[in-house]
């Protein structure tokens, strides 16, 4: 049955349908693919975690996920890894929550190919929405609400992993008071009318998060120049909800809204790295690091360009730094020199390629003080995920 199920995903993919409408379990919840055992998927490749994992997995660091809940269960996840208590949901039937909760910190496993970003975070499941294959936002007030009880239960990341077609006064508030208590909020443009908008995807203060697919080709309908950064959004691998405690995953997956997931990784390991920095000043630095559009410019669906883990953590960048457009109309890419990393097996080497840039790590005995040298300005190439 789940097999059936599995081809009937695959096929509403291809057709370019929304692929969490099936497969489906009892009472029309969301249903794994399987355990991923296939190759690396492309959007971790791209992001390459385990060449940061020396130098940080995001600890310490509590990413509220606020959308349709986290299935806690699957088996991908530490044991308390999935924050309960005040507020939280224990469940999730639409399964975009816990999609995008292991993009953001599941843990490496023997069993399969995929792990998330930083797993050395704490998820913090926030339900506003029910959610459904065919809704993309619920009340912003209800959002509201939940983004003052991630800052009451100490998230310093906040992912709004289904973002509401509306906006309200109170939702503005509650940006206000994330950005003011240093907290940073990510946001996918997930719009799938043309002119139409997110939220808090297009508030102010907001990281909001374009998609790309593994082409570097946008995948989103939403634009505008409140547009910040782009990630992976297409073809993706993640966990799945309705495992029942076993490692489960959904696949493949195309969603413009999960890329913010990838964004919110990164920002765990900037902050877990740089914990002297503000939200704002992370924003900047993911921002300033990312690889840039052909334009070199700001682009209405790709913000300033694709995400950069490597660079945003490791770049010897001032925190007083202007972020793009601050100062200038247009900025090129922060200088930064290849990174001397650990040898890796063989077959990571095509991972490693990926990387943009970074900067020569040297560790110093006893103080773990990493010390940066200056390189030559890395540049867009849309096509090098293309097969």
């Amino acid at each position: 049955m789940r097999v059936v199920a599995a081809a009937v995903v695959a096929g509403l993919v291809a057709l370019g349908l929304p692929s969490l409408a099936a497969p489906a379990g009892a009472a029309g919840c969301a249903n794994p693919s399987g355990t991923y055992t296939g190759a690396v998927p492309w959007g971790q490749r791209l992001l390459d975690p385990p060449r940061l994992w020396p130098l940080t997995r995001g600890e310490g660091q509590v990413v509220a996920v606020l959308g349709t809940g986290v299935d806690r269960a699957n088996g991908q996840f530490a044991p308390g890894q999935v924050l309960g208590g005040a507020g939280t949901a224990d469940g999730d039937c639409d399964g975009r929550g816990t999609i995008a909760a292991g993009i953001v910190a599941a843990q490496p496993d023997s069993t399969s190919t995929f792990a998330g970003v930083a797993p050395g975070s704490r998820i913090l499941p926030l339900r506003y929405t029910e959610g459904s294959a065919n809704d993309h936002g619920g009340d912003p007030n209800a959002l509201a609400g939940a983004l003052e009880t991630a800052l009451d239960r100490g998230a310093g990341v906040l992912l709004v992993a289904v973002p509401a077609v509306a906006n309200s006064p109170a939702l503005d508030a509650a940006v206000g008071h994330a950005r003011a208590r240093g907290a940073v909020v990510i946001s996918a443009a997930a719009a799938t009318e043309k002119g139409a908008h997110t939220y808090p995807t297009a508030s102010s203060g907001v990281l909001a998060v374009g998609s790309v697919n593994e082409k570097g080709v946008p995948m989103q309908t939403e634009a505008g120049d409140y547009l910040g950064i782009a990630a992976p959004g297409a073809d993706l691998v993640s966990t799945s909800a309705g495992g029942g405690g076993a490692v489960a995953h959904r696949w493949p997956v195309t969603d413009p809204g999960l890329a913010a997931a990838y964004v919110a990784g990164a920002a765990a390991l900037v902050r877990a790295a740089h914990p002297e920095l503000t939200g704002d000043q992370i924003v900047r630095r993911l921002t300033l690091t990312a690889s840039r559009p052909p334009s070199g410019t700001r682009d209405p669906r790709l913000g300033w360009g694709v995400v950069d883990a490597y660079a945003a953590v490791t770049s010897a960048l001032p925190a007083t730094a202007a972020g793009p457009g601050e100062a200038v109309v247009s900025l090129p890419q922060p200088a930064v020199a290849p990174a001397a990393a650990a040898a890796r097996p063989e077959g990571d080497l095509t991972a490693g390629l990926i990387a943009l840039g970074g900067v020569v790590v040297a560790m110093g005995a006893g103080g773990g003080v990493v010390a940066f040298r200056r390189g030559r300005a890395r540049g867009w190439r849309p096509s090098r995920f293309g097969s």
